[in-house]
């Protein structure tokens, strides 16, 4: 695997990042933009969840793009609650689109925690991917979706000891989206993963090889 600390515009700021990547690219690979958790809790592209994800899909031959969103580590701007966010992301998509090796007409989107929030309330940001992974996204963050008559495929996968997404009070909501795809439970697993990244990681990466590749 190779990894590369970028720097890419996005909304008249500067945002760092790193790209991963296979170590031999002879075709082109489909890519993702991995949208990381919340900020305000210490949340960055390093999370443990972001980077099992980015590794596990550059296992299955994805070219990934993880960053920090405004105002996070040496990213410029100052966090606006999830308000303006989305720019960020979509500067992502850009940068990404652009990187040599990667197929353009196969781009993803996956968000864990804070970062589904972006992507379920930005319909700017969702006209850019063909397929969604969503890693525990909040019930709020369902519930407010803008998605639930999107024909796209969607995986959402959460724990079954997760308190923002308590998997019980999901299913409704779930009901109301007329094209999920895929939604899995994960038993022992609270909202931090920590411990079981790896399979987590690895339903997510073959949902989008699935449907990317």
């Amino acid at each position: 695997m190779r990894q590369s600390a970028v720097m890419f515009p996005a909304a008249g700021l500067k945002l760092e990042g790193v790209v991963a990547q296979p170590d031999d690219v002879s075709t082109p690979t489909p890519g993702v933009v991995i949208c990381h958790p919340g900020p305000l809790n210490g949340g960055n592209m390093d999370n443990n969840v972001v980077m099992a994800v980015s590794y596990a899909l550059v296992d299955r031959g994805f070219t990934t793009l993880r960053f920090n969103f405004r105002g996070v580590g040496n990213s410029e701007g100052e966090h606006s609650r999830g308000e303006l966010e989305y720019q960020d992301a979509l500067g992502a998509f850009d940068f990404l689109e652009s990187w040599p090796g990667v197929d353009t007409g196969k781009l993803g989107l996956a968000g864990y925690s804070f970062g589904n929030g972006v992507i379920l309330g930005s319909p700017s940001l969702q006209k850019r991917t063909k397929v969604f992974a969503f890693v525990s996204p909040s019930l709020n963050a369902l519930q407010g979706a803008t998605l639930k008559e999107d024909p796209r495929p969607k995986f959402i996968i959460t724990g079954d000891r997760d308190r923002l997404a308590p998997s019980p009070e999901c299913q409704p909501t779930l009901d109301s989206f007329k094209h999920i795809t895929g939604f899995q439970v994960v038993p022992g697993a609270d909202h931090f993963w920590v411990g079981l990244e790896p399979g987590m990681a690895q339903q997510v990466s073959d949902f989008l090889a699935e449907h990317l590749k």
